[in-house]
């Protein structure tokens, strides 16, 4: 059984389209319901380019083995963040300002945190 990514109802694996809301069905539709009311966060396009400049702090503390220590954890950290849609202190943010890339860190403080 197939769950609509729209609106969550359960549908019949065959099915083209949701019979409660109408919505196509996506080829390899998700196995788990989406809970009716709760909106799906997606990353803004600030937070993807807060992401390559993280990386790019990643690759210019490369040749000083330290600071790849916390440069590494914390770009991961803000990926999975990301990804499972969870806020990001400011805390965090301005140590990414500070210790990982400076642009990221700027775009992490004046961005939108998270997109609907």
């Amino acid at each position: 059984m197939k769950y609509c990514s729209s609106c969550g109802n359960s549908m019949d694996d065959n099915a083209s389209y949701c019979p409660k809301c109408g919505a196509p069905c996506a080829y390899g539709a998700q196995s788990a319901p989406v809970v009716p009311g709760v909106p799906v966060k997606k990353a803004s396009t600030t937070q993807t380019i807060a992401e390559v400049f993280m990386i790019i702090g990643c690759i210019a503390s490369g040749a000083a083995l330290i600071p790849l220590c916390w440069t590494i954890p914390m770009t991961v950290k803000y990926f999975n963040s990301v990804k499972e849609g969870k806020d990001v202190s400011t805390g965090f943010k301005v140590c990414s300002l500070i210790f990982v890339n400076l642009i990221a860190g700027i775009l992490m403080l004046v961005g939108d945190d998270l997109s609907v």
